[in-house]
């Protein structure tokens, strides 16, 4: 079992990657071609950036770029948009080359620019979807508060040895019974891959574990381990508490965005569920 497996992820640390798309420029597309249309046919009219062999580069393409650039932090200036410039030049050289070479008749390049134009109207309809549908201040804070009970006012720091059944389990408990180190028995026993670590987990809440673990590791003192083993889904535990303090909850402002993030999510997958329900598949 994985370490990602054993802590349950809160929803605050899925953001919305499903709205984070690349612009097909960057994959080595050019915008025409991710439109399903060839190099001789621009998706607009208007500014032109350039015009190749008769064929105009809309303007809008390289503010595109730009935006996207923008986007995921990185700074445009005066050296970036040249280069931006340059790369849509030549990619529309090299498209209108391939169309010259009949590769935009290949039924594999047809059915990928097919799936690129598919996924950028999904993620066209999904990050409508969120600037339509927006979380408001009150759900934000409600969502915090859950998450601030349900975490808790303590967090523990605790190891594990995972094996595959109740008999290696309890062969862990005999050798530790027997003045074994922990640690080096998961190093050597545990099909964790927090084997190398010791099988320390770090600190952790109850609420962030399967429930079977944390029941049973919130009634461990300090230095105490299971004596009986702990059945998961994932294989069978010995587990260890090393330390307990007192929790400290992030204040609101400083995970609001995250929270947002979360429940965007949220709302994103119940759409996608709600959509899937009412589509015909066959």
């Amino acid at each position: 079992m994985q370490l990602k497996k054993i802590v349950i992820a809160t929803t605050w640390a899925l953001g919305l990657t499903a709205l984070t798309g690349c612009h097909a420029a960057d994959n080595g597309t050019t915008p025409q071609a991710a439109a399903g249309q060839t190099a001789s046919a621009p998706a607009a009219t208007g500014k032109v950036m350039a015009v190749v062999n008769g064929s105009p580069i809309p303007q809008a393409e390289l503010n595109a770029l730009e935006q996207d650039r923008t986007a995921q932090g990185q700074p445009v200036n005066d050296q970036i948009a040249a280069a931006l410039r340059e790369s849509l030049i030549d990619g529309e050289i090299l498209a209108q080359q391939a169309v010259k070479q009949g590769l935009d008749q290949d039924s594999n390049l047809q059915m990928r620019l097919k799936l690129a134009k598919t996924q950028m109207l999904a993620q066209a309809f999904l990050a409508n979807y969120v600037k339509s549908h927006p979380i408001t201040e009150a759900a934000m804070k409600a969502e915090y508060d859950r998450a601030k009970t349900a975490a808790g006012d303590k967090e523990y720091e605790v190891e594990h040895i995972l094996v595959a059944s109740e008999g290696d389990a309890r062969k862990i408990i005999a050798q530790l019974n027997q003045k074994a180190k922990f640690e080096t028995l998961a190093k050597k026993d545990s099909k964790d891959s927090t084997a190398q670590n010791g099988g320390n987990l770090g600190w952790v809440t109850p609420a962030g574990l399967v429930k079977p673990f944390s029941d049973a590791m919130v009634q461990l003192k300090k230095g105490e381990y299971t004596k009986e083993p702990v059945k998961t889904q994932f294989g069978w535990h010995v587990i260890r508490l090393v330390d307990i303090r007192e929790l400290k909850f992030p204040p609101y402002d400083q995970v609001k965005a995250q929270v947002r993030a979360g429940l965007e999510q949220q709302e994103v997958k119940k759409e996608i569920a709600d959509l899937r329900a009412t589509a015909k598949v066959e």
